[in-house]
This record gives structure tokens, sequence and C-alpha cells, in this order.
């Protein structure tokens, strides 16, 4: 009975030869699937590379009372912070005067801009000029000409976009901006060039300098001038501060325009004026030209101004002839400029400049910009000085002959060579007694035209101020494996892993199976 036992009930020995070949295979292609699915999936995170998106370009015109000058600014794509690190890479001077002398002739200003637009085109790589945003910014020249003559300024905007949708550019507008912007904007620039906002660290990263103070910003310009600095505490006169947010940190900022106070506009002002109280009608004795100096003016260039219609004749006559005479004379010029201001409102209070205006008391150090170096600088100073410094300078340059200056001045040029006394003589006014320096503070004042190779105007902080609402590209991820093909692998060797798995379980259980059905033959076969 027990003899039967021999034949190997269930026939054992070749199920499990049978059954043992599949099965090692299919664990040894588990084991294949899943060291690939982990070897591709660590080459894909480790190897990655993370690119720059590259450069962003902007163009920004600004466009003045005497000219027009346009600026190229570049920064990382990423940004920091989310307010791009801008410089300037290109600068051209639009030939002829500014915009707002065109409100008679509008369709005329289109060629003088698309003599340096030509250039820019140049300077911008091709694939990115219809990603290049370009802004116009117009200052204190148009913002009179608005309040003179409404339907010239928007003939004057409308002739600047109706130009610029033939051009490659994004072009974003051409707006007036107003005073108080421009004094900001003069403010951001002056600091993001002196580094008050970022530096690199050792590791070549943009962080915010430690300790860093802001610093004042002075510019004067042909139709306004504008002051801006962060006061001692704060500001009492909400109305003049300004707040904004850069480089991820908040700024409130004291600022104010001071509209026909421009260099150009307090000369015509003091000439007007002259006119109004001279016995002739026809001619003006100047304090403030040289002597020896003569030129002639029409009553529309004294008076065809907003800032000074209202000194007008009564029979005024915009064609009208008037001649000037220089007279070189220091004490007789300073005593002309000085009634261009009126100091009685304020009444010897701290926080008051001239005409009333509210003005916290100056505070730390200053950089004046535009008509201010270039006023210094043809009196040969620059940088800082002290205020004895300039008034030594300021009355020798004055008391010269007509016929000198050519061999004084740096550049010469009549229109500016003329004024530069008048020029000193306003500069010093506006200073010492509207806003208040003073012999101590005077040399906080640092007379400068740019840094490095970006010119401090207010262009470049609009531009800092304008990516703040320019979104950031992400940052490009180079990958080892194409993501199509990464995605592609993992999903089939995690199909031939999980096919394996499935395979594996279920030979467990069909052997498990078996090994109980032998099991029970094998017991009925012993009885």
């Amino acid at each position: 009975m027990f003899t039967a036992l021999s034949r190997q009930p269930c026939e054992q020995t070749g199920f499990r030869v049978l059954h043992k070949m599949p099965t090692i295979v299919a664990f040894v292609f588990l084991l294949l699937s899943i060291a690939v699915i982990v070897a591709i999936t660590l080459v894909q995170l480790n190897q990655k590379a993370v690119l720059s998106p590259g450069l962003k370009y902007g163009i920004v015109l600004d466009a003045g009372s005497s000219r027009t000058t346009v600026y190229i600014y570049e920064w990382p794509a990423e940004k920091e912070n989310n307010t791009g690190v801008v410089s300037q890479t290109f600068k051209c001077n639009v030939k002829g005067p500014g915009i707002s002398s065109y409100g008679s002739n509008p369709q005329e200003i289109a060629k003088p801009i698309n003599d340096c637009m030509d250039k820019v085109k140049g300077k911008i790589p091709f694939h990115l000029h219809r990603h290049t945003p370009v802004y116009l910014g117009a200052t204190a020249g148009m913002r009179l000409l608005r309040l003179q003559n409404e339907t010239a300024a928007n003939e004057v905007l409308e002739s600047i976009q109706n130009y610029f949708t033939s051009q490659p550019f994004d072009f974003r507008g051409a707006q007036i901006i107003t005073g108080q912007e421009e004094g900001v904007y003069g403010w951001i620039t002056a600091n993001y060039l002196m580094g008050n906002f970022l530096e690199k660290n050792i590791w070549s990263a943009w962080v915010r300098p430690d300790g860093a103070e802001t610093i004042g910003a002075l510019d004067l310009g042909g139709a306004s001038t504008q002051i801006s600095f962060i006061p001692e505490g704060t500001a009492e006169n909400s109305n003049s501060t300004l707040n904004f947010q850069l480089y991820g940190y908040d700024y409130s900022v004291y600022t104010h325009s001071y509209q026909c106070y421009g260099r150009d506009e307090a000369e015509k002002q003091m000439l007007a004026s002259a006119l109004q109280n001279s016995g002739s009608k026809s001619r003006i004795e100047n304090p403030c030209y040289p002597r020896n100096y003569e030129t002639v003016f029409t009553m529309k260039h004294l008076y065809g101004s907003r800032c000074t219609e209202f000194l007008r004749p009564e029979n005024y006559n915009p064609s009208h002839p008037v001649t000037v005479v220089g007279m070189g004379d220091p004490p007789l010029c300073m005593e002309a400029v000085s009634a261009l201001f009126d100091s009685t409102v304020c009444k010897d209070r701290e926080d008051c400049s001239f005409n009333g205006i509210y003005q916290p008391k100056v505070k730390g150090k200053f950089v004046a910009f535009a008509g201010f170096y270039y006023t210094v600088n043809a009196l040969n100073l620059s940088g800082q000085f002290s205020l004895d410094d300039f008034n030594s300078s300021l009355w020798s340059f004055c008391a010269q002959n007509w016929v000198q200056l050519p061999f004084m001045l740096p550049k010469f040029e009549e229109t500016y060579a003329r004024s530069y006394c008048f020029s000193a003589n306003y500069i010093y006014y506006l200073l010492v007694h509207g806003y208040k320096f003073n012999e101590d503070t005077w040399p906080q004042i640092h007379f400068q035209k740019e840094v490095g190779n970006s010119s401090i105007a207010w262009s470049l902080g609009y531009m800092l101020s304008l990516t703040n609402m320019i979104p950031a590209e992400s940052e490009r991820v180079w990958l080892p494996v194409n993501p199509s093909l990464f995605a592609g692998l993992l999903l089939f060797f995690t199909a031939v892993a999980l096919l394996c798995l499935i395979f594996l379980v279920y030979s467990c259980v069909v052997s498990r199976m078996h090994k109980n059905t032998c099991h029970v033959e094998h017991v009925f076969v012993a009885e």
C-alpha cells in the first residue's frame, strides 16, 4: 500500500522546475525596472541646470522742456525682489528743442525722434524688439503747454503715439508726468546709482547695504526745479510726501516741484520784469549778462510762456523786437534774482522754503544734477566745495567780459554762455534763501552729472519704478533627459515593475495553492 508513494504525487518536481524559471525572470525584471526608475530620476534631478532667462530691455524718452533724450536700460529678466537691477546702456540726444515747442506743428516731431530710434534698433537684439517696452515721459515744458493750450499738448502726444505705431517696439504710451513724480524719480535714480538700494556681496549676490542711508536729490531743469529727500521724522504735510516700494522695502520721500522755477523760465521772468520796469519798451539792460554782450529777443520769447504771460504789457506784440544789453554787474544781478522769490510769506519759519511752500529742514547729503551741475562746471567747480568757494567763483565769473568767456568755458555755446552768471546767482539764492542750505550744510551737496556710465536723471528712476509692474520671467531649467522622454521611460519601467510584481504575487499564490492540493492528495494516498 505504501509503495504507491514513490510516484511523487502531483508531479511536484516538474511543477517546481516549470514554475521557478518565470519567477526568477520576473524578479530580475522587477529589480532592473526599479533600478532604472531610480537612476533616471536621480540623473534628472541632480544634473539639471538653472539657466538665466537672459536680459530685458526698456526704452525711456525724457521729453524735457529744452530737449528730448532717449535712454536704453537693461536688467536681468528674473529681476531682484520684484524690481529690475537696471543699468543704462545707451543714450541719444534728440536734435532740436523740447517737444513742447512743436505745439503749432506737431507733425514735425517724428523726424528728429526717428534719428535716435534708428540707432536704438541696433542696440537691442532684433528678436527682442517687439518685447521691449517704450515709455515717453514729458516734464514741465509739456505741463506748461497743457495749462496754456490743452489741445496743442494733446496733438503733440497724439503725433508721438502715431509715430510709434510704425515702430517694432512695444510702445506703452506718452504721458505728462507730475512734478512730484519727476522729483521722486530723480531721487530714486540718485540713490540707486550711489548704491543705497543694492550692492553685490562677496558671492556676487545683490543685497541691501547694511546701514546705508539715502541721499537727497536736487534737480534743475529748464521749466521746473525739484527737491526730494527723506526728512527727519515724519513730514507734516502728507501732500508733499510720496510712498512707494523698491527691492522689497518701503520709502516715504518728501518732494516738491517748483513750476516756472526752472533755469530758462526763471530767466524769462527776470527779463520780462526788467522790460516792464524799463523806461524803454524795446531795450533792457541785463546785469546778469556779460559786459559787451548784446542780443535781440522777440516779445514772444519773453511773454509767450505760461510763466510770464501775467507780465504781458497791454500793447503786447509777439513779433516786436527787444534788445538786451549785458552789464556784467554781480550785485545788481543778485538783486534782480532775489525779486523772483517771495520769502516774506514764510516769515523765518524753518519748515518753509519760499512762496509759502512747506518744506522740512534739509537733512544729510544731497546730489545736485542737471542744470545745477552744468552751471558749477562752467564756474570750474565740481563735486563738493564750500559756499565761500562758490561765491568767489560766481563773482569772478560774472565780472568777465563777453570776449573772455570762450577761453574760460569747457564748451562754448552762446545760448548757455550768456546765462551762466544768471544761473549761478539763481542757484545761490534758490539753495541758500529758498531751501535753507548754509555754510555748514552746503558742503554736503555733491554736484554731479553721472555715476559710472549712467546719467543722473529722473528717467532711470522712472524705469526702476516701472519694472515693478513688468512681470518677471521664470527661470529656465535645462534637464539632461527630455521631459517627454523622461515621462515615457518612467511610465514604461513603472508598468514593467508592476507587471513583474503582479506576476510574482500570482506565482506565489498559485505555488501555495498547488502545494496545499498536493498535500491533500498525499494524505489520501497514504490512507
